[in-house]
């Protein structure tokens, strides 16, 4: 990375003090600023707890597939910044990402009230795909919906992936609060489709899509073709990211195009095989975690993982450690750099109330990837996830993999 690059990201980090500031004025206002308020491309916006990140790669691929110039906003990223915004599934260049964060940080420069990293994020990917005149842009939300700042994106299709509870503190306490502010990114006259809810969810979808006097469907189906990532709720995940696709007005693919852009898709951090029978996977809420043991029951039948694992204090951790308990033969909780990570001796007691299998408290997160064997699973936070592949991308037999 260049001076110049880092420089920019050193900057464009600073602005994480002003925390979380959830509302659409100061977005509106700084898309406005840059002249990217209102995209030539249209727009699919995805929101849910889980799967939006897959969802967006499936329809990401396979409009690129299809001959379209594809922009790609997601969050968060793993190991480098630029894998939030990719253009024809190639990240940002550090050149595009350094001039476009300082062009944003000079427009805000007199600004009383400054905005968010996150809306600050938004601002440079929308500037990119503006430059790169893409066609189609596939937005993920970053939390909830309503008061995110891809919401103030106008956007041609809605999706809702699989709705759980999470970020309560922010969202509301019940299933149907937060259905509620995520459906809110339904916009007016504009398709919307959501994978199958709860009944709590339904409820709060139907009353959204009756506000915007929208028509909304349920995809119930499941994509039958091969797919480029594993794991039986792939298969929901592309359905709907199909769904969306073909929402969209005057899109066009063939069913070549389709299978190829189905079967290419490539989504680090979900169920990926970094190495033989060592899996990684992002799950860290209660819905995640029992798609990530059924996708291992599937793949590995009764053999259980010695399984590398942190997880964040906000999280729900005493249902997430039952829940992947009946799968574990042995735990593995390094320390992770970031405090918002449980520290390693404070899981270890929440583990033991969860598991019988023993425990084992590396003192750095090198010395627990030292030794991957066969039917390891490192799961939990992507700050666990991020660090580990930021390590392991030194290791020969990953980098092998990973090409």
């Amino acid at each position: 990375m260049s001076s110049t690059c880092a420089a920019a990201l050193d900057w464009l980090y600073s602005t994480q003090m002003f925390g979380i500031k959830l509302g659409l004025e100061g977005i509106t206002k700084l898309l406005q600023a840059c002249g990217v308020l209102y995209p030539r491309a249209r727009v699919i916006h995805v929101a849910g707890t889980n799967g939006k990140g897959s969802t967006c790669a499936f329809a990401e691929s396979v409009a690129r597939a299809a001959g379209y110039s594809t922009g790609l906003f997601t969050s968060p990223h793993l190991v480098e910044f630029n894998e939030r915004i990719r253009v024809n599934g190639q990240m940002i260049p550090d050149a595009d990402a350094a001039r476009l964060i300082f062009r944003v940080r000079d427009t805000i420069d007199s600004w009383e009230v400054k905005p968010t990293f996150f809306e600050l994020v938004l601002a440079v990917a929308m500037m990119y795909f503006a430059e790169r005149e893409v066609d189609i842009i596939i937005l993920e939300t970053g939390m909830g919906g309503r008061l995110d700042a891809t919401n103030a994106v106008p956007k041609d299709v809605a999706v809702l992936t699989p709705i759980g509870m999470d970020h309560t503190q922010y969202l509301g306490n019940t299933l149907e609060e937060i259905a509620a502010e995520k459906a809110a990114i339904f916009a007016w006259h504009r398709p919307a489709l959501s994978a199958p809810q709860p009944p709590e969810a339904i409820r709060a979808i139907h009353a959204a899509a009756q506000r915007m006097d929208t028509a909304y469907r349920i995809v119930t189906e499941e994509c039958e073709l091969p797919l480029g990532l594993r794991g039986n709720h792939q298969r929901r995940n592309a359905a709907l990211a199909l769904a969306a696709l073909r929402a969209l007005p005057h899109f066009l693919a063939s069913e070549a195009e389709i299978a190829r852009g189905l079967a290419d898709v490539q989504w680090p951090g979900r169920f990926e095989e970094i190495a033989p029978q060592v899996i990684m996977d992002g799950a860290h809420n209660p819905p995640a975690i029992r798609v990530l043991v059924d996708s291992w029951q599937q793949a590995y039948g009764t053999q259980k993982a010695r399984c590398i694992y942190a997880g964040s204090a906000d999280k729900a951790l005493d249902e997430v450690l039952e829940l992947l308990a009946p799968i574990v033969s042995e735990w593995v909780l390094p320390p992770v750099q970031s405090p918002r990570i449980l520290p390693p001796e404070q899981m270890a007691d929440k583990v033991r109330a969860a598991s019988s299998a023993p425990i084992c408290t590396p003192a750095t997160l090198a010395a627990a990837l030292s030794d991957l064997p066969p039917h390891t699973l490192i799961c939990g936070s992507f700050f666990l996830l991020g660090e580990a592949k930021a390590h392991l991308r030194h290791h020969t037999a990953y980098r092998r993999t990973e090409q």
